[in-house]
Protein backbone atom coordinates (compact mmCIF):
# COMPACT_ATOMS: atom_id res chain seq x y z
CA UNK A 1 0.00 0.00 0.00
CA UNK A 2 3.34 2.30 0.60
CA UNK A 3 3.97 2.12 -3.33
CA UNK A 4 0.86 3.55 -4.63
CA UNK A 5 0.89 6.36 -2.21
CA UNK A 6 4.31 7.50 -2.53
CA UNK A 7 3.39 7.62 -6.22
CA UNK A 8 0.94 9.53 -5.80
CA UNK A 9 2.17 12.09 -3.47
CA UNK A 10 5.77 12.67 -6.39
CA UNK A 11 2.96 13.13 -9.34
CA UNK A 12 0.85 15.49 -7.74
CA UNK A 13 3.85 17.36 -5.99
CA UNK A 14 5.60 17.46 -9.42
CA UNK A 15 3.09 19.52 -11.20
CA UNK A 16 3.18 22.28 -7.76
CA UNK A 17 5.68 24.94 -9.21
CA UNK A 18 7.12 25.63 -5.66
CA UNK A 19 9.19 22.01 -5.66
CA UNK A 20 10.44 22.49 -9.33
CA UNK A 21 13.69 23.29 -8.59
CA UNK A 22 14.01 20.22 -6.20
CA UNK A 23 13.97 17.72 -8.68
CA UNK A 24 17.23 15.22 -9.61
CA UNK A 25 19.64 16.77 -12.27
CA UNK A 26 22.15 14.40 -13.99
CA UNK A 27 24.25 15.85 -16.34
CA UNK A 28 23.96 19.58 -15.69
CA UNK A 29 21.50 20.46 -18.46
CA UNK A 30 19.36 23.55 -18.64
CA UNK A 31 16.19 23.93 -17.08
CA UNK A 32 13.54 23.54 -19.10
CA UNK A 33 9.91 24.68 -19.02
CA UNK A 34 6.92 21.99 -18.38
CA UNK A 35 5.39 20.93 -21.94
CA UNK A 36 3.21 17.94 -22.64
CA UNK A 37 5.96 15.64 -22.77
CA UNK A 38 6.93 16.43 -19.19
CA UNK A 39 3.78 14.85 -17.87
CA UNK A 40 4.60 11.36 -19.95
CA UNK A 41 7.76 11.36 -18.36
CA UNK A 42 6.48 11.90 -14.91
CA UNK A 43 3.96 9.74 -15.46
CA UNK A 44 6.61 7.09 -16.42
CA UNK A 45 8.33 7.82 -12.98
CA UNK A 46 5.51 7.11 -10.67
CA UNK A 47 3.19 4.96 -12.02
CA UNK A 48 5.48 2.06 -11.53
CA UNK A 49 5.91 2.43 -7.67
CA UNK A 50 2.10 1.54 -7.97
CA UNK A 51 2.84 -1.90 -9.40
CA UNK A 52 6.29 -2.22 -8.58
CA UNK A 53 5.25 -5.32 -6.15
CA UNK A 54 3.48 -7.34 -8.78
CA UNK A 55 6.06 -6.29 -11.88
CA UNK A 56 9.19 -5.56 -10.81
CA UNK A 57 11.06 -5.91 -13.96
CA UNK A 58 8.19 -3.93 -15.98
CA UNK A 59 8.03 -1.17 -13.85
CA UNK A 60 11.98 -0.63 -13.66
CA UNK A 61 12.30 -0.67 -17.16
CA UNK A 62 9.17 2.05 -17.54
CA UNK A 63 11.06 4.33 -14.40
CA UNK A 64 14.51 3.94 -16.13
CA UNK A 65 12.44 5.11 -19.60
CA UNK A 66 10.85 8.15 -17.98
CA UNK A 67 13.97 8.73 -15.74
CA UNK A 68 16.18 9.22 -19.11
CA UNK A 69 13.58 11.64 -20.72
CA UNK A 70 13.22 13.43 -17.59
CA UNK A 71 16.99 14.16 -17.77
CA UNK A 72 17.12 14.71 -21.26
CA UNK A 73 14.92 16.83 -22.03
CA UNK A 74 16.24 19.11 -18.50
CA UNK A 75 12.75 19.01 -16.81
CA UNK A 76 14.49 17.78 -13.38
CA UNK A 77 11.35 17.12 -12.06
CA UNK A 78 10.76 15.70 -8.04
CA UNK A 79 9.53 12.82 -9.99
CA UNK A 80 13.12 11.75 -10.58
CA UNK A 81 13.04 10.59 -6.58
CA UNK A 82 10.61 7.83 -8.05
CA UNK A 83 13.69 6.48 -10.31
CA UNK A 84 15.54 5.42 -6.68
CA UNK A 85 12.34 4.02 -4.64
CA UNK A 86 11.34 1.86 -7.88
CA UNK A 87 14.74 0.18 -7.82
CA UNK A 88 14.75 -0.48 -3.74
CA UNK A 89 11.23 -2.21 -5.07
CA UNK A 90 12.59 -4.02 -7.36
CA UNK A 91 15.66 -5.07 -5.63
CA UNK A 92 12.98 -6.31 -2.88
CA UNK A 93 10.73 -8.09 -5.27
CA UNK A 94 12.66 -9.55 -8.18
CA UNK A 95 12.58 -13.22 -7.70
CA UNK A 96 14.38 -14.90 -11.51
CA UNK A 97 16.40 -13.25 -13.04
CA UNK A 98 18.19 -10.92 -10.52
CA UNK A 99 21.58 -11.03 -12.67
CA UNK A 100 20.12 -10.11 -16.37
CA UNK A 101 17.97 -7.23 -14.33
CA UNK A 102 21.45 -5.64 -13.15
CA UNK A 103 22.75 -6.23 -15.99
CA UNK A 104 20.43 -4.49 -18.54
CA UNK A 105 19.74 -1.80 -16.12
CA UNK A 106 23.96 -1.15 -16.00
CA UNK A 107 24.05 -1.08 -19.58
CA UNK A 108 20.63 0.92 -20.58
CA UNK A 109 22.59 3.67 -17.85
CA UNK A 110 25.73 4.04 -20.10
CA UNK A 111 24.58 5.36 -23.16
CA UNK A 112 22.39 7.69 -20.92
CA UNK A 113 25.27 8.96 -19.38
CA UNK A 114 27.24 9.23 -22.69
CA UNK A 115 24.33 11.28 -24.14
CA UNK A 116 24.15 13.70 -21.00
CA UNK A 117 27.88 14.29 -20.84
CA UNK A 118 27.94 15.72 -24.74
CA UNK A 119 24.91 17.45 -24.39
CA UNK A 120 25.56 18.89 -21.27
CA UNK A 121 28.55 21.25 -20.20
CA UNK A 122 30.83 18.48 -20.10
CA UNK A 123 31.00 17.39 -16.42
CA UNK A 124 33.56 14.98 -14.99
CA UNK A 125 32.87 11.61 -15.47
CA UNK A 126 32.98 10.90 -11.87
CA UNK A 127 29.91 13.05 -11.30
CA UNK A 128 28.21 9.72 -13.30
CA UNK A 129 30.25 7.53 -11.67
CA UNK A 130 29.12 8.92 -8.24
CA UNK A 131 25.44 8.56 -9.18
CA UNK A 132 25.48 4.45 -10.61
CA UNK A 133 26.93 4.14 -6.94
CA UNK A 134 23.86 6.04 -5.86
CA UNK A 135 21.26 3.71 -7.87
CA UNK A 136 23.58 0.77 -6.93
CA UNK A 137 23.21 1.60 -3.21
CA UNK A 138 19.14 1.59 -3.82
CA UNK A 139 19.10 -1.79 -5.31
CA UNK A 140 21.20 -2.85 -2.70
CA UNK A 141 19.10 -1.97 -0.02
CA UNK A 142 16.17 -3.58 -1.88
CA UNK A 143 17.98 -6.81 -2.05
CA UNK A 144 18.45 -6.28 1.98
CA UNK A 145 15.31 -6.29 2.29
CA UNK A 146 14.84 -8.98 0.22
CA UNK A 147 16.98 -11.23 2.04
CA UNK A 148 15.58 -10.13 5.12
CA UNK A 149 11.99 -10.97 4.52
CA UNK A 150 13.46 -14.46 2.81
CA UNK A 151 15.47 -15.05 6.04
CA UNK A 152 12.25 -13.93 8.00
CA UNK A 153 10.37 -16.65 6.24
CA UNK A 154 12.57 -19.41 6.37
CA UNK A 155 12.88 -18.75 10.32
CA UNK A 156 8.85 -18.88 10.48
CA UNK A 157 8.93 -21.94 8.33
CA UNK A 158 11.37 -23.48 10.85
CA UNK A 159 9.55 -22.62 13.83
CA UNK A 160 6.48 -24.01 12.45
CA UNK A 161 8.24 -27.33 11.47
CA UNK A 162 9.47 -27.75 14.80
CA UNK A 163 6.10 -26.84 16.61
CA UNK A 164 4.90 -29.01 14.33
CA UNK A 165 7.32 -32.15 15.25
CA UNK A 166 7.13 -30.59 19.08
CA UNK A 167 3.63 -31.05 19.35
CA UNK A 168 3.82 -34.58 17.30
CA UNK A 169 5.76 -35.83 20.14
CA UNK A 170 3.71 -34.36 23.23
CA UNK A 171 0.36 -36.20 21.46
CA UNK A 172 2.69 -39.84 21.03
CA UNK A 173 3.53 -38.98 24.17
CA UNK A 174 0.25 -39.14 25.43
CA UNK A 175 -1.12 -41.80 23.37
CA UNK A 176 1.74 -43.73 24.94
CA UNK A 177 1.30 -42.73 28.93
CA UNK A 178 -2.90 -43.22 28.53
CA UNK A 179 -3.39 -46.34 26.13
CA UNK A 180 -0.22 -48.56 27.34
CA UNK A 181 -1.20 -48.41 30.79
CA UNK A 182 -4.27 -49.60 30.64
CA UNK A 183 -4.41 -52.22 28.05
CA UNK A 184 -1.34 -53.90 29.54
CA UNK A 185 -3.71 -53.97 32.65
CA UNK A 186 -6.65 -55.77 30.38
CA UNK A 187 -3.85 -58.03 28.76
CA UNK A 188 -2.98 -59.01 32.47
CA UNK A 189 -5.78 -59.20 33.66
CA UNK A 190 -7.23 -61.30 30.57
CA UNK A 191 -4.26 -63.79 31.04
CA UNK A 192 -5.52 -64.28 34.86
CA UNK A 193 -8.84 -64.88 33.59
CA UNK A 194 -7.57 -68.25 32.13
CA UNK A 195 -6.20 -70.02 35.44
CA UNK A 196 -9.46 -68.79 37.11
CA UNK A 197 -12.52 -70.88 35.17
CA UNK A 198 -12.54 -73.24 38.32
CA UNK A 199 -13.28 -70.14 41.19
CA UNK A 200 -16.58 -68.91 38.87
CA UNK A 201 -16.48 -65.68 41.22
CA UNK A 202 -12.63 -64.62 40.90
CA UNK A 203 -13.57 -64.85 37.33
CA UNK A 204 -16.43 -62.44 37.60
CA UNK A 205 -14.53 -60.17 39.52
CA UNK A 206 -11.46 -60.36 37.02
CA UNK A 207 -13.77 -59.79 33.98
CA UNK A 208 -15.52 -56.86 35.48
CA UNK A 209 -12.16 -55.15 36.35
CA UNK A 210 -11.37 -55.58 32.52
CA UNK A 211 -14.42 -54.30 32.14
CA UNK A 212 -13.84 -51.00 34.55
CA UNK A 213 -10.18 -50.85 32.49
CA UNK A 214 -11.22 -50.62 29.20
CA UNK A 215 -14.09 -47.56 30.05
CA UNK A 216 -11.16 -46.15 31.84
CA UNK A 217 -9.30 -46.28 28.84
CA UNK A 218 -12.11 -44.92 26.67
CA UNK A 219 -13.09 -42.22 28.75
CA UNK A 220 -8.48 -41.06 28.58
CA UNK A 221 -8.83 -41.05 25.14
CA UNK A 222 -12.11 -39.20 24.99
CA UNK A 223 -10.24 -36.32 27.19
CA UNK A 224 -7.15 -36.60 24.42
CA UNK A 225 -9.23 -36.31 21.85
CA UNK A 226 -11.04 -33.30 23.37
CA UNK A 227 -7.66 -31.54 24.10
CA UNK A 228 -6.93 -31.57 20.33
CA UNK A 229 -10.38 -30.73 19.13
CA UNK A 230 -9.77 -26.72 18.41
CA UNK A 231 -13.17 -26.44 20.69
CA UNK A 232 -11.82 -27.70 23.32
CA UNK A 233 -12.34 -25.89 26.59
CA UNK A 234 -16.00 -25.10 26.06
CA UNK A 235 -18.87 -25.69 28.57
CA UNK A 236 -19.85 -28.61 26.81
CA UNK A 237 -15.67 -29.75 27.18
CA UNK A 238 -15.29 -28.83 30.74
CA UNK A 239 -17.17 -31.77 32.68
CA UNK A 240 -15.50 -34.28 35.15
CA UNK A 241 -13.50 -36.20 32.17
CA UNK A 242 -11.60 -33.11 31.24
CA UNK A 243 -9.90 -33.04 34.42
CA UNK A 244 -6.21 -33.71 34.12
CA UNK A 245 -4.82 -36.71 35.89
CA UNK A 246 -2.44 -35.69 39.10
CA UNK A 247 -0.59 -36.92 42.18
CA UNK A 248 -3.59 -36.54 44.00
CA UNK A 249 -5.17 -39.07 41.90
CA UNK A 250 -2.20 -41.64 42.00
CA UNK A 251 -4.42 -43.69 45.03
CA UNK A 252 -6.75 -44.28 41.90
CA UNK A 253 -3.89 -45.86 40.08
CA UNK A 254 -2.34 -47.72 42.61
CA UNK A 255 -5.62 -49.74 42.69
CA UNK A 256 -6.32 -50.66 39.25
CA UNK A 257 -3.04 -51.66 39.43
CA UNK A 258 -3.77 -53.91 42.67
CA UNK A 259 -6.65 -55.28 40.28
CA UNK A 260 -4.96 -56.27 37.89
CA UNK A 261 -2.98 -58.73 39.88
CA UNK A 262 0.07 -56.52 41.00
CA UNK A 263 1.21 -56.00 44.91
CA UNK A 264 1.82 -52.72 45.33
CA UNK A 265 2.36 -50.50 48.89
CA UNK A 266 2.23 -47.34 48.01
CA UNK A 267 3.30 -43.86 50.57
CA UNK A 268 3.12 -40.31 50.58
CA UNK A 269 4.81 -37.90 52.62
CA UNK A 270 4.77 -34.00 53.06
CA UNK A 271 1.90 -31.38 52.08
CA UNK A 272 1.66 -30.53 48.39
CA UNK A 273 2.69 -27.02 47.15
CA UNK A 274 -0.04 -24.43 46.65
CA UNK A 275 0.90 -24.61 42.85
CA UNK A 276 2.88 -26.93 41.31
CA UNK A 277 2.17 -25.90 37.16
CA UNK A 278 2.76 -29.04 35.41
CA UNK A 279 4.81 -30.86 38.01
CA UNK A 280 1.49 -32.44 39.41
CA UNK A 281 1.23 -34.07 35.60
CA UNK A 282 4.59 -34.90 35.51
CA UNK A 283 4.69 -37.08 38.49
CA UNK A 284 1.86 -38.99 37.58
CA UNK A 285 3.14 -39.88 34.23
CA UNK A 286 6.26 -41.48 35.95
CA UNK A 287 4.02 -43.18 38.61
CA UNK A 288 1.80 -44.61 35.74
CA UNK A 289 4.99 -45.61 33.22
CA UNK A 290 6.44 -47.57 36.07
CA UNK A 291 3.66 -48.83 37.05
CA UNK A 292 3.07 -49.91 33.42
CA UNK A 293 6.55 -51.78 32.74
CA UNK A 294 5.93 -53.53 36.58
CA UNK A 295 3.02 -55.23 35.26
CA UNK A 296 4.54 -56.05 31.92
CA UNK A 297 7.93 -56.91 32.92
CA UNK A 298 7.70 -57.73 36.91
CA UNK A 299 4.15 -59.19 36.96
CA UNK A 300 3.64 -60.17 40.87
CA UNK A 301 6.67 -58.90 42.00
CA UNK A 302 6.18 -56.98 45.03
CA UNK A 303 6.41 -52.94 43.74
CA UNK A 304 6.38 -50.55 46.16
CA UNK A 305 5.72 -46.47 45.27
CA UNK A 306 7.19 -43.06 46.96
CA UNK A 307 6.42 -39.61 46.64
CA UNK A 308 7.43 -36.93 48.53
CA UNK A 309 6.05 -33.33 48.46
CA UNK A 310 8.78 -30.74 49.09
CA UNK A 311 8.54 -27.03 49.37
CA UNK A 312 9.86 -26.91 45.75
CA UNK A 313 9.71 -29.96 44.23
CA UNK A 314 7.73 -33.31 44.32
CA UNK A 315 9.97 -36.17 44.57
CA UNK A 316 9.01 -40.02 43.03
CA UNK A 317 10.30 -43.30 43.64
CA UNK A 318 8.93 -46.83 42.00
CA UNK A 319 10.40 -49.87 42.25
CA UNK A 320 10.11 -53.44 42.04
CA UNK A 321 11.52 -56.26 43.84
CA UNK A 322 13.56 -59.41 42.61
CA UNK A 323 17.09 -61.13 42.74
CA UNK A 324 18.04 -60.88 39.11
CA UNK A 325 16.76 -58.45 36.58
CA UNK A 326 16.18 -59.99 32.51
CA UNK A 327 15.03 -56.76 31.19
CA UNK A 328 17.18 -54.32 29.53
CA UNK A 329 17.09 -50.22 30.39
CA UNK A 330 17.39 -49.59 26.59
CA UNK A 331 15.10 -52.18 25.22
CA UNK A 332 16.85 -55.18 24.18
CA UNK A 333 15.42 -57.45 26.52
CA UNK A 334 12.83 -60.04 25.31
CA UNK A 335 8.99 -59.15 25.77
CA UNK A 336 6.19 -60.80 27.93
CA UNK A 337 4.44 -60.70 31.51
CA UNK A 338 4.96 -63.15 33.94
CA UNK A 339 2.12 -66.15 34.75
CA UNK A 340 -1.04 -65.06 36.31
CA UNK A 341 -0.31 -66.08 39.65
CA UNK A 342 3.19 -64.39 39.93
CA UNK A 343 5.22 -67.28 39.10
CA UNK A 344 8.31 -66.75 36.87
CA UNK A 345 7.56 -62.79 37.38
CA UNK A 346 10.82 -60.43 35.57
CA UNK A 347 12.11 -58.33 38.08
CA UNK A 348 12.94 -55.68 35.87
CA UNK A 349 10.88 -53.06 34.17
CA UNK A 350 12.31 -51.37 31.32
CA UNK A 351 10.07 -50.55 28.08
CA UNK A 352 10.03 -52.98 25.46
CA UNK A 353 10.39 -49.98 22.92
CA UNK A 354 12.23 -47.66 25.18
CA UNK A 355 9.42 -45.22 24.66
CA UNK A 356 7.89 -44.54 27.77
CA UNK A 357 10.68 -44.48 30.50
CA UNK A 358 12.37 -41.65 27.73
CA UNK A 359 8.99 -39.83 27.36
CA UNK A 360 8.74 -39.51 30.95
CA UNK A 361 12.39 -38.45 30.72
CA UNK A 362 12.15 -36.25 29.02
CA UNK A 363 9.04 -34.63 30.32
CA UNK A 364 11.40 -34.27 33.81
CA UNK A 365 13.90 -32.50 32.27
CA UNK A 366 11.71 -30.39 30.44
CA UNK A 367 10.81 -29.20 34.26
CA UNK A 368 14.42 -29.16 35.10
CA UNK A 369 14.35 -32.05 36.86
CA UNK A 370 16.46 -34.78 37.17
CA UNK A 371 15.39 -38.44 36.24
CA UNK A 372 17.07 -42.30 36.63
CA UNK A 373 16.44 -45.57 36.08
CA UNK A 374 18.52 -48.91 36.41
CA UNK A 375 18.68 -52.15 38.45
CA UNK A 376 19.06 -52.38 42.47
CA UNK A 377 21.77 -53.56 43.86
CA UNK A 378 20.20 -56.34 45.06
CA UNK A 379 18.02 -56.89 42.34
CA UNK A 380 15.13 -55.94 40.89
CA UNK A 381 14.54 -52.12 39.43
CA UNK A 382 13.74 -48.57 40.47
CA UNK A 383 13.04 -45.59 39.06
CA UNK A 384 13.52 -42.01 40.75
CA UNK A 385 12.67 -38.45 39.28
CA UNK A 386 12.96 -35.21 41.18
CA UNK A 387 10.62 -32.57 39.59
CA UNK A 388 10.31 -29.08 40.51
CA UNK A 389 7.08 -28.06 41.50
CA UNK A 390 5.60 -24.21 40.20
CA UNK A 391 7.79 -24.51 36.47
CA UNK A 392 6.34 -23.29 33.46
CA UNK A 393 3.34 -25.39 32.10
Amino acid sequence: MLGPFLGLVFLVASFVPAFHSHGTELGGLPDRPFDALTVVAIVLQCAPLAVCRRWPVASLALASLGFAADQLRGYHTLAGTGMALTLVGAGACVERHRRAAKLLFSVAYVPLAVALHRLGPGLPVSEFVMFYLALVLAWGIGAWLRATRVAEAERRRRVADETRSAERSRIARELHDVVTHHVTAMVVQAEAARYLTASPERLDQTLTSVTDTGRRAVTDLRHLLDLLNPDYGTPARTGAEGRTPSVGTLPTLIEQTRQAGQPVEFSEEGTPAASTGSADLVAYRVVQEALTNALKYAHGSRTSVRVRHGEREISVEVGTEGTERTERTDGGGSGGSGGANGTGARTGFAAGSGRGLAGVRERVEILGGDFGAGPRPGGGFVVRARIPAGGAS
